[in-house]
């Protein structure tokens, strides 16, 4: 079994430093460089491109590293499945959350989640939608929560709940005081949005498109706190969850823009790996995602 040589591998990959690699894994160096050596032996290639001042993964390297990465998320799956034979949940669950739902949507979630499992440890990671994919993909998160779409043929995808947004404006801006507009009256205004690989920013620009909408501008901001803080500046109008913007709507610090005869409608799924569907952690999160949000 090669598990601490892929482990070795893994680590190496990740930090690209033999020395780093070594004090991650409290082995020596040598021991870093043995590990190698015999996986390089093993599969008859070389992983690792080695020169004076740099290190480079070869490409039957990288095949390696992500295979690597499988094959020591089922070790520690198995090993957390027979530990856990009497269905008790326990240990760990990652979750995955594009700042959406990480910040507005599923915090009721995971106190309802830490009240029924005690002894479960939760650890939440907040990215965009293609960060949060990223991630999945890697093993370095147990389950995603994206508000954007995923062509990735290697992970499962479902839906959970539908989300409306609405295009939004400072409470002074001059279309906040139309009871409704067209689409038309959107055309060459200021735009402050998410950035590129953000869901939201992937629904912007198909609304966009989709409508012929040509934008004076656009501003990009990699959070929803600094898109709304911009819009109420009045810097320009944008497109938000409505879970994103009811307190400051509330607050008469924001204005909704209402379009004659058009909302805004998307989709948040769950992403996972097929390899990570009967790990017990993962599906009782799935499990309270259905209770909670029941999608039809």
């Amino acid at each position: 079994m090669y598990y601490d040589a892929l482990r070795t591998y893994v680590a190496l990959v990740e930090e690209r430093n033999f020395t780093k690699t070594a004090e991650k894994l409290h082995i020596s160096q040598p021991s870093v460089s043995l590990h190698i050596k015999n996986l390089e032996k093993e599969f008859g290639t070389e992983l690792i491109i080695r020169s004076p001042k740099s290190m480079q993964i070869s490409p039957t390297g990288e095949v390696l590293y992500h295979r690597a990465k499988q094959i020591l998320t089922i070790y520690e799956q198995t090993k957390q499945d027979i530990m856990e034979h009497h269905q008790t949940i326990k240990g760990n669950l990652k979750i995955g959350a594009s700042f959406t739902i990480g910040e507005y949507i599923i915090p009721d979630l995971l106190v309802e989640l830490q009240d029924k499992y005690p002894e479960l440890t939760l650890e939440v990671v907040i990215g965009n939608t293609e960060e949060i994919v990223q991630r999945v993909r890697l093993f370095q998160i147990d389950i995603g929560l994206i508000e954007g779409q995923t062509n990735d043929k290697e992970l499962s995808v479902y839906p959970f709940m539908q989300d409306e947004l609405y295009v939004l404006a400072a409470t002074n801006h001059p279309l906040a005081k139309k009871a409704t507009f067209t689409m038309k009256e959107l055309h060459n205004q200021a735009w402050v949005t998410r950035e590129e690989g953000s869901g939201t920013r992937e629904y912007l620009n198909h609304v966009i498109r989709s409508n012929g909408v040509k934008a004076k501008s656009i501003l990009t901001i990699s959070s929803n706190q600094g898109v709304k803080e911009s819009v109420i500046k009045g810097m320009g109008l944008s497109l938000l969850s409505h879970s994103v913007i009811e307190r400051d709507v509330q607050q008469n610090q924001l204005a909704i823009l209402r379009l004659n005869n058009t909302t805004f409608n998307r989709t948040f799924s769950y992403v996972y790996s097929p390899i990570m569907k009967s790990k017990k952690n993962v599906e009782a999160f799935i499990e309270a995602l259905k209770q909670k949000w029941p999608y039809t």
